[in-house]
């Protein structure tokens, strides 16, 4: 009877996870219709709010407050902002830390782009990327997979990258060489 129980408790803890997060959009897929989160300074965002006249290369990461994998990508990501925005993409990022963590990341980091909170990891969830490999109730339960997602101003996937390790993220020459190969 003693195994029974912690048996049901952690079958029950992965089924309450995975029934949160929809199924992973595909590239061809379309973006959450009713995407929002809040920038850094507190600010409600849209989709089309962050929109780049053909689109918006949106990364998601674990935290810029612990994660250190992620805080070296989001200062090295810094190089890609007028390379985007010449091509006519904006760039953002998307994570489940608070915005004001955001605002003093970003601000020590003067970091450019837009950082945007979605603390409750509503459009990490609808995006089907929370990284379920964490129980309820750990600090990391809501983070997402490390993804790089290329939007056009449809809201249509046009290209992905998926972490299978979130400490392996695409360079900026890849996510340059994506855009450029888009139509």
């Amino acid at each position: 009877m003693r195994f029974v129980q912690p048996f049901f408790a952690a079958a029950l803890a992965i089924v309450a996870t995975s029934a949160i997060a929809a199924p992973e959009i595909a590239v061809g897929g379309k973006a959450p219709a009713n995407f929002t989160a809040i920038d850094a300074s507190g600010k409600s965002r849209t989709l089309a709010s962050i929109m780049g006249k053909k689109g918006t290369v949106l990364v998601f990461f674990r935290s810029a407050r612990w994660c250190p994998f992620c805080q070296v990508q989001l200062k090295e990501m810094k190089a890609l902002q007028a390379p985007l925005a010449a091509k006519g993409y904006t760039l953002a990022a998307i994570s489940y830390d608070p915005p004001e963590a955001l605002a003093k990341f970003a601000g020590a980091q003067g970091l450019g782009y837009t950082l945007l909170s979605d603390s409750k990891s509503a459009m990490i969830n609808a995006f089907g990327l929370r990284d379920t490999a964490y129980a309820p109730g750990s600090f990391a339960d809501g983070v997402p997979r490390a993804s790089t997602l290329i939007i056009s101003p449809k809201g249509e996937v046009h290209w992905k990258s998926v972490a299978t390790d979130y400490k392996i993220r695409p360079q900026n020459a890849i996510i340059l060489a994506a855009v450029d190969g888009l139509k």
